[in-house]
């Protein structure tokens, strides 16, 4: 045979080459084979990631509604029970001021003397004037029941008669208010004249007070004022820093026009009879009892209807949105109402889940790193 053939050398594979490399072939695969099969048996595969371990994680507390006693704040100002600038119904000189400015009185007291110049003379007159007519219509019913006198001209003399009797009545009370007394107990607070001055009717001479009572009043927004009824507990603040007690006596039934608020009333005992009328204080309406759950403002949420909510779990560590009433608040701490009596509010992680989605549920930790069941709201 010619070892080369048109230039290129021909080589033949013996079978003992071939099956070299298929001996070597099979121990390569075998190696491979047992090699990864012992490192099975060393290290077990690796887990797989259980479903649990993809769950959302969030911190929550455990809150029991607690009793707790809303109030109503509004800014007002103290007026005394009864005070009344009293007016003059005669026309005279000022000749007496039995009372002195800032003096207590009693009703009934004479508070300023007036000149009557000639009305005790015309009180006489007239007085003499009624005993006449008196007299005359009783000859006249006499007459008359022996037809001696007409029947008009008996009516004549009843008409003198009530006409003196008026005139009497009158004087009498011109005489009266010139001693003009007190209506009701109190304080002359002011005493607007002096001695030998000169009043028309309807002057004013005096300011009388009655501040053993004090009268709060006030303006309410409408949405505070839906709950206000006569007869709740309030409290006035004064600026001094002490309080008085009374109660709510009066709502208006109609809010204002122009701003839409409530006009309220409070009364409240003075028995000190402290100078507080006309200052400007705080008053506290006392609201009946509610059942609320004390939080941080920052958990609460606004939905897409702009009511508030609050993110809490249920038994299956899902998340519920509950949709709830703002009882108060303040800068570090709201009391809200419309929740279970008992729930596990989500404290932390509640802007990262939505309500339906099931939860890790781990019990918020205090300061120290131990895990409580019940913390409050700062």
């Amino acid at each position: 045979m010619q070892a080369f053939t048109q230039g290129r050398p021909h080589v033949e594979t013996s079978p003992i080459s071939a099956l070299l490399a298929a001996l070597v072939l099979l121990a390569l695969l075998l190696w491979l084979a047992l090699g990864d099969f012992q490192r099975f048996q060393q290290q077990a595969p690796p887990e797989e990631t259980p479903a649990e371990e993809s769950l959302p994680r969030v911190e929550y507390h455990a809150s029991t509604a607690t009793p707790y006693l809303p109030q109503r704040v509004v800014q007002g100002q103290l007026e005394a029970i009864r005070e009344v600038e009293l007016r003059t119904r005669y026309a005279g000189r000022v000749t007496g001021l039995p009372v002195t400015q800032g003096a207590s009185v009693e009703a009934g007291a004479p508070l300023l003397a007036l000149s009557r110049d000639a009305l005790e003379a015309q009180l006489e007159r007239a007085e003499n004037q009624l005993e006449l007519a008196r007299a005359e219509l009783a000859g006249a019913n006499d007459l008359r029941r022996r037809d001696l006198i007409s029947q008009p001209e008996l009516l004549r003399l009843q008409s003198s008669l009530s006409v003196a009797a008026a005139e009497v009545a009158e004087l009498r009370q011109s005489l009266d208010e010139t001693r003009p007394a007190a209506p009701f107990d109190g304080v002359l607070d002011r005493l607007y004249v002096e001695l030998g001055e000169v009043l028309q009717v309807g002057d004013p001479y005096a300011r009388l007070v009655d501040d053993r009572r004090l009268k709060a009043s006030a303006w309410v927004a409408q949405r505070d004022a839906h709950d206000l009824r006569p007869g709740l507990p309030a409290e006035v603040r004064l600026l001094d820093g002490s309080r008085l007690s009374g109660e709510l006596t009066h709502v208006a039934s109609r809010a204002d026009e122009s701003t839409r608020s409530f006009y309220i009333e409070a009364e409240f005992d003075n028995p000190e009879r402290r100078r507080l009328a006309g200052a400007s204080a705080t008053l506290a309406i006392t609201l009946p009892e509610r059942e609320v759950h004390r939080l941080s403002p920052a958990l609460l949420e606004l939905d897409e209807q702009g009511r508030l909510r609050v993110k809490h779990l249920d038994e299956e560590d899902r998340v519920v949105s509950t949709p709830i009433e703002l009882v108060a608040a303040d800068a570090t701490q709201a009391h809200v109402a419309g929740l279970p009596e008992t729930i596990r509010l989500i404290t932390l992680g509640a802007g990262f889940v939505a309500p339906g989605n099931r939860v890790i549920a781990m019990p918020a930790a205090n300061g120290d790193g131990t895990s409580v069941e019940h913390r409050e709201s700062p």
